[in-house]
């Protein structure tokens, strides 16, 4: 299938890293160009080095930005105009939450949460949004903890359903102009986040392998697996898909 993504240019924020770089990769890979926010430039050095050379052309411009900067919106907007003279859609995702427990998370770890994870996506949907030409597609990298609650993720569990309900909403409201508003769900993908948080448990194995026994696929999924599937909403070819939560999770999910 084509994507019909050649020479379109997407926004990724966190693109240098994790699902925002898989991400990165296909809509490379299939002829778009990027820009990319994250918080180290040596990091966005490296995958732009790396995305120019795999299309063998300037392909990817680095911003180092954060989500909850509330100039982020207008950096990232001007950058993709002085590079390429125009925008189609953008990748919005952020870091995960700190683990924890509701009786123990902070009043300031959710205030610092919700600046970054719920508010500075918010923002970025919104200016982005407003941006968009007819045709145009927004994506939001949320989590399977928008359908079902995951144990010792509280912050996770508590902003991600609104995030996902915010997206429904600007999907009704950009609709009219043709501006596509999606989320994804991901599940356990393989990525340094998820490493991570197995790590947190003391014994990373057995917490892997506990949790591939609840994916029916029985294994965390691939980046560029979760990659494949972002570009493809993103893309003119799910013309008609908006106001989807789309899970990439192997099954991990069992809500309808």
């Amino acid at each position: 299938m084509d994507l019909q993504l050649t020479d379109k240019v997407f926004l990724v924020t966190g693109g240098a890293r994790g699902l925002g770089r898989a991400t990165a990769d296909v809509l490379v890979a299939e002829g778009a160009r990027v820009v990319l926010s994250g918080r180290s430039q040596d990091t966005l050095d490296a995958a732009v080095a790396s995305l120019d050379a795999m299309a063998g052309r300037t392909a990817a411009v680095g911003i180092v930005a954060d989500n909850a900067d509330r100039g982020t919106s207008a950096r990232l907007l001007a950058a993709a105009d002085e590079a390429w003279g125009r925008l189609d859609g953008a990748l919005v995702s952020v870091g995960g939450p700190p683990k924890g427990p509701v009786a123990t998370i902070t009043d300031e770890q959710w205030t610092a949460a919700f600046e970054s994870v719920f508010l500075g996506a918010v923002r970025l949907a919104r200016d982005v949004g407003a941006a968009l030409p007819d045709g145009g597609s927004l994506g939001l990298v949320l989590s399977s903890s928008v359908r079902s609650p995951l144990p010792e993720m509280a912050i996770s569990n508590g902003l991600r359903p609104g995030l996902a309900m915010v997206a429904k909403t600007l999907a009704d409201e950009l609709g009219p102009r043709g501006v596509r508003v999606n989320g994804l769900l991901p599940g356990r993908i393989a990525t340094e986040r998820v490493a991570e948080l197995d790590a947190t448990t003391g014994d990373p194995d057995a917490a892997r392998a506990a949790a591939e026994r609840t994916i029916p696929l029985g294994r965390y999924g691939e980046p560029e697996e979760f990659g494949r599937a972002a570009a493809f909403l993103l893309s003119p070819a799910a013309s008609f898909l908006t106001g989807v939560m789309l899970p990439v999770d192997g099954g991990l999910l069992r809500a309808l």
